[in-house]
């Protein structure tokens, strides 16, 4: 085996250089991530009771991140502190009884460590509280609710307003009755507010027990499968069913999880789950419009039939295509066509119908930037198509907005030949100006 290089003088002090660098930029990130959190810890306790859908949009604006990366933030459900499969309770039970066993210093010592880990479960407990941001300000309080850690895993998926602020009015009528109690002596009074506090503590947990009979083990699964697949778009129902916390995952199998997918309206493609964010969804048409505008198209045939279309390639376009067909409710979907080069398989959303184009493009029209032209002519073909196949100008209008078509989608194609369409480039874009929806407006009474 031949000797290896030994670096010279400079390439060593290249080498520390780079090091220096490197450290300086990994203790750069961790200030960054440390300020972040604290940030965030302080803009969360000031935050209001709202759902928290509508707190991970807001926290992803005040601190200029993607929604992604806030719910990541934001991500606060809680697990059960175990050891190899058991509690700490249960373990804490398990070492006092083999304790009667012990004498002497074996005793003591025994003693010092189940003393040692109730300090730690105690201290694990708190910081669940902290950890549910929208309890943490009321942790003297909760504390005083002597929640179970189960109670506590619970209260970490309350998500809804409603719930929330139902918790915390019963939580300040209790503080309410402890301070009161503290100012009268030991009369009737202080039995009334006692009793007080014990209802609200009874109140509080009834309200976590009502709670989860609302959210049960199913959508609980459903909302993890949902997330995990929202975080990483392509993963398998084994990838799923691997990354779901341990009572989760004793109670499901990857065949479950894909028969569940289903319901939650995810989109599997050849066993890769797929599934748009809420966001896209709420404004379809923005987001077709963008769509169109980079992977799509806006014609027509030499017929003048219309042709919109949308195209992606690969196992995650054909998934894109799904849902998009889903979303939308119309087009008719080509799915694995060989493409012309022989690589990844095309898949096509295509809009053919009257109604289906007209729809889409009216709907999508504010939002292109690209092809806006393209849809005001086809727009403006369908609706003579539509009522004024017998106008004198039918014909020759038509055949403008055929050139017209032909120039928006190729203008910018250096060399292509547009004189075989009949199109003179000097002149054509003259043809925008005589638009006839103004005289179907007028011939329609739109406009007086």
């Amino acid at each position: 085996m031949a000797d290896e290089k030994e670096l010279s003088p400079e390439e060593y002090e290249a080498l520390a250089v780079l090091q220096r660098k490197k450290d300086a930029l990994k203790t750069e990130q961790e200030t960054m991530l440390s300020t972040i959190k604290v940030e965030k810890n302080k803009w969360l306790k000031t935050s209001t009771l709202e759902d928290h859908s509508t707190l991970e949009k807001r926290f992803a604006e005040e601190f200029n991140m993607s929604l992604t990366d806030a719910k990541k933030h934001l991500d606060y459900k809680l697990k059960k502190y175990e050891v190899e499969g058991s509690d700490i309770p249960k373990m804490i039970k398990q070492m006092r009884k083999y304790r009667r066993t012990l004498k002497g210093t074996d005793r003591t010592n025994m003693t010092k460590s189940i003393d040692g880990l109730i300090d730690g479960y105690a201290s694990h407990l708190e910081d669940s509280i902290e950890n549910i941001y929208w309890l943490s300000k009321y942790k003297p309080l909760v504390q005083d609710m002597t929640c179970t850690e189960d109670q506590l895993i619970k209260l970490s998926y309350v998500n809804d307003e409603d719930t929330r602020r139902n918790m915390v009015d019963v939580l300040c009528k209790y503080w309410e009755a402890k301070i009161d109690k503290k100012l009268v002596g030991y009369n009737k009074e202080f039995s009334k507010l006692t009793k007080e506090m014990t209802s609200s503590k009874r109140e509080f947990k009834r309200l976590i027990k009502n709670h989860m009979k609302t959210v049960d083990k199913k959508d609980i699964i459903k909302q993890n499968i949902v997330s995990l697949v929202s975080e990483q778009s392509g993963i398998s129902a084994r990838q799923i069913h691997e990354r779901l916390p341990k009572k989760l995952f004793n109670k499901t199998t990857p065949s479950i999880i894909s028969k569940m997918a289903i319901s939650c309206n995810v989109t599997n493609v050849n066993g890769a789950f797929y599934k748009f964010s809420d966001d896209i969804k709420k404004d379809i048409y923005a987001y077709t419009a963008a769509f169109i505008d980079s992977d799509g198209y806006i014609t027509m045939d030499k017929k003048f039939n219309p042709r919109v279309g949308l195209v992606a390639t690969g196992e995650r376009g054909k998934a894109f295509m799904l849902e998009m067909h889903k979303s939308l409710g119309c087009g008719r979907l080509h799915l694995d066509q060989k493409s012309p080069q022989d690589t990844r398989p095309v898949n096509r959303l295509n809009f053919y119908s009257h109604d289906d184009v007209v729809e889409l493009l009216t709907k999508c029209r504010p939002h292109f930037r690209m092809k806006g032209k393209n849809a005001d002519i086809l727009l403006e073909l369908l609706r003579m198509k539509k009522s004024y196949k017998k106008a004198e100008w039918y014909n020759e209008r038509k055949t403008e907005l055929f050139q017209l078509m032909k120039y928006e989608n190729h203008k910018d194609h250096v060399g292509y030949d547009f004189s075989k369409d009949g199109i003179d480039i000097t002149t054509v874009v003259k043809l925008h100006d005589k638009c006839k929806m103004f005289e179907m407006d007028k011939l329609e009474g739109v406009i007086a």
